[in-house]
């Protein structure tokens, strides 16, 4: 009878191992989580991809709630945030993690990208990887500037006229892209309606392109920062870098609670407490931190359809960087003009944002156009 039991317990042991490796999907989990073969000498910018996939699942996440409370209307939108600031459980702590969330979001995306580019992660045999990435970039700027609309104040509204106006400059087609965007012959109730639908569906497709991503980099491998690629330099994935990304993973925590709990508004705009009138205009009309490039180089040259293009083929360039460069396979510490070069690129970048930040007076345009040119 105890031979009997210690058999069945047995059996039942090895059956459960045996089912749990047959798991549909459990092979893949190995290959990408476990024994992924990852370079031996990758620093902590290589986390900032885990982070943005972390920071996406937060946005899904919150926004699933909030959509919950939130009314699609030019009459209820605004009352209806408030509602859920006010008198929902919690309602305030899932908002501002949710606001805060996608300036985070863009900050990790932005190093995440400067990352790619110090590094040449955009040239052979990478150049899909980095493609995909720059799709996700546009997509994820489409999700911030429509949820950005949603609370319908002052810089909502009026954010929305100004950029949806751009596409005015389109020759031919320009007004009839805006008015469908619009759904009318202004931003009214059709507009609200379509940008929450935009908002809504748009993160679930960033979530499957980033599925796509990640198999199109896992399929070439990561590179590292000294360029050189051998198969003596790799390791699994598991255990030190997943600890590693731990580790990045609860500083970043420890930053964003930090700002939801003690600076929620340091990021937004005043004046987005003030709900829309389409007959008050505000004495100066910014987008979000991380559009204020963009808003720059916009607003420094004087043609519309020139400023529309020059801000897009700031965006459109980085589909070609791959072609333009020439790969030379050595990490950028052994080329110091190079590291010039970016180094200037981004400081140009950060001075283009202080300045889409401040007035449009005529300083301000004359060194936006400057920085726009170099």
């Amino acid at each position: 009878m105890q031979l009997k039991k210690k058999f069945i317990t047995l059996y039942k042991k090895e059956n459960t191992r045996l089912r749990v490796k047959d798991l549909p999907g459990f092979n893949i989990f190995i290959n990408h989580l476990v024994s992924y073969p990852t370079p031996t000498i990758l620093n902590y910018f290589w986390s900032f991809g885990s982070l943005a996939g972390l920071c996406l699942v937060i946005q899904i996440t919150t926004g699933l709630f909030l959509s919950m409370h939130y009314t699609a209307h030019i009459l209820y939108a605004f009352d209806s945030v408030e509602h859920i600031m006010r008198d929902v459980n919690y309602g305030w702590l899932i908002r501002y993690i949710h606001s805060n969330g996608s300036s985070m979001f863009f900050f990790i995306v932005y190093i995440h990208m400067a990352r790619g580019l110090y590094y040449t992660s955009y040239a052979k045999p990478r150049v899909l990887v980095w493609n995909s990435g720059v799709v996700l970039f546009i997509l994820l700027m489409a999700i911030a500037f429509t949820g950005y609309v949603l609370p319908w104040g002052q810089m909502s509204f009026w954010g929305a006229t100004v950029i949806t106006n751009l596409f005015t400059a389109i020759p031919y087609i320009g007004e009839s892209i805006t008015h469908l965007l619009w759904g009318g012959f202004s931003v009214d109730n059709p507009t609200l309606n379509r940008f929450y639908t935009f908002h809504f569906v748009l993160p679930f497709l960033l979530a499957a392109l980033v599925i796509v991503h990640i198999a199109l980099l896992h399929q070439v491998g990561s590179n590292n920062p000294l360029g050189v690629e051998t198969e003596q330099d790799l390791t699994n994935f598991y255990p030190y870098y997943m600890y590693k990304d731990i580790f990045a993973l609860t500083l970043f925590l420890n930053i964003f609670v930090f700002i939801v709990f003690f600076y929620p508004n340091l990021l937004g705009h005043p004046d987005n407490y003030i709900k829309a009138n389409p007959l008050v205009t505000p004495a100066h009309i910014v987008p979000e931190w991380y559009f204020l490039p963009f808003y720059a180089m916009l607003r420094a040259i004087p043609n519309k359809l020139g400023g529309v293009l020059c801000m897009g083929a700031s965006i459109g360039i980085l589909f070609f960087i791959s072609i333009l460069y020439k790969p030379v396979y050595l990490g950028p510490r052994f080329k110091p003009l190079y590291m010039l070069a970016f180094w200037i690129f981004v400081w140009d970048v950060l001075w283009l944002g202080y300045l889409g930040g401040q007035s449009a007076v005529e300083l301000n345009i004359l060194h936006s156009q400057y920085f726009t040119a170099l």
